[in-house]
């Protein structure tokens, strides 16, 4: 099950390209986007209503896409506006549109019920695309779940066993007990590591005097959002009262977006705003994050793998899954309220 009534990452801006049609699944539901001629995203569903063939190996005509099963031809609402040898069409010859909105270089759609779709509530991103960050887009695929790619970015007590020599540093930033906060829709966790030496993705872009103070401070909310003010400072220079001396600042925009059950859809950006005129520290932190996480996808995938075996087996919950268990949670209620808002009895009411 997938919460709908919320706002997903669908593509990066650069994926979906003038005139071209691109195709992706997203919470089990074959979705089709293009650009209209002015610009704007359209997303219709992937699956023409008269025989479910795919919309995405059909054809542009201007603003409308046309199935090459059979012809028929759907404007951006999703109507079926023209079947060949058809004097009328029928009024319900239509496929599902969803809204779209595209913001700081991230496309999001909504699954569920249009008439809840406030672009007000999609979260604040603007570092993918503010002039004083740097960045570069990431995207990677999972063949697991989505939400145990959840559970390990909400215990980052793994990077120093997981990415020793990319986002890790040593061990004793996974012996600190951090701070987990319930915020609305999902959690907030604050972890200061003192006095430690910066990891090697740090270590390689920028000169530090000695060790450091670092600081991951982010909110995951629903439905699988990471927003992280990240960094280290000099030691003692009073990064936790506020102050960013000589910092090395990151504000990591993550989101996960389940494509089906057992596979999930992974957008990053890592912007920085030191050597923001250097492209290649822009390249070589990007290339670092990526390499951590071929490396969670690979620990994560042997789990899903060790899982598959016993459906039976139970995780033992530690102290360091607060924040999992509370996000878990969060999803299991909103999940809950929306098949309450679906169930026939309120729809009868």
């Amino acid at each position: 099950m997938f919460i709908r009534n919320t706002w997903y990452v669908a593509a990066w801006s650069q994926e979906v390209e003038d005139k071209a049609l691109f195709a992706r699944t997203i919470t089990g539901i074959p979705v089709l986007l293009f650009r209209e001629e002015g610009g704007s995203v359209v997303a219709l569903e992937d699956r023409c209503c008269h025989r479910g063939a795919p919309l995405s190996v059909g054809r542009r005509e201007g603003d409308c896409v046309r199935c090459l099963y059979h012809g028929l031809k759907f404007d951006r609402d999703g109507t079926c506006v023209e079947a060949p040898a058809q004097q009328r069409i029928p009024p319900q010859a239509k496929v599902r549109s969803f809204p779209v909105v595209e913001r700081h270089r991230w496309i999001w759609i909504w699954m569920g019920d249009p008439s809840l779709a406030d672009p007000d509530a999609i979260p604040d991103t603007h570092w993918l695309d503010d002039p004083q960050w740097r960045s570069l887009p990431g995207y990677i695929h999972y063949d697991v779940n989505y939400l145990l790619i959840c559970d390990n970015l909400l215990d980052f007590s793994h990077l120093p066993f997981v990415h020793p020599t990319t986002l890790g540093g040593p061990e004793d930033y996974a012996k600190v007990q951090p701070k987990v906060e319930r915020i609305e829709g999902g959690v907030r966790i604050t972890r200061w590591t003192l006095n430690t030496d910066a990891p090697p993705f740090a270590a390689a872009v920028k000169d530090w005097p000695g060790k450091v103070d670092r600081w991951n401070i982010y909110d995951f909310t629903i439905p699988a959002i990471l927003r992280m003010d990240s960094g280290m400072a000099p030691v003692g220079t009073g990064a936790q009262d506020g102050a960013r001396v000589d910092a090395a600042e990151f504000r990591g925009c993550q989101a996960l977006t389940p494509e089906t059950e057992h596979s999930t859809h992974y957008f990053f950006g890592h912007p920085h705003n030191f050597a923001v005129d250097q492209p290649e520290v822009t390249r070589a932190i990007h290339q670092a994050v990526v390499d951590a996480f071929d490396e969670d996808r690979d620990i994560i995938t042997a789990q899903q793998k060790n899982l598959v075996l016993d459906p039976s087996f139970k995780m033992m919950p530690f102290g360091i899954d607060a924040a999992l268990t509370q996000f878990r949670w969060a999803v299991d209620q909103r999940l809950q309220d929306e098949k309450k808002q679906t169930s026939p009895v309120t729809q009868g009411a």
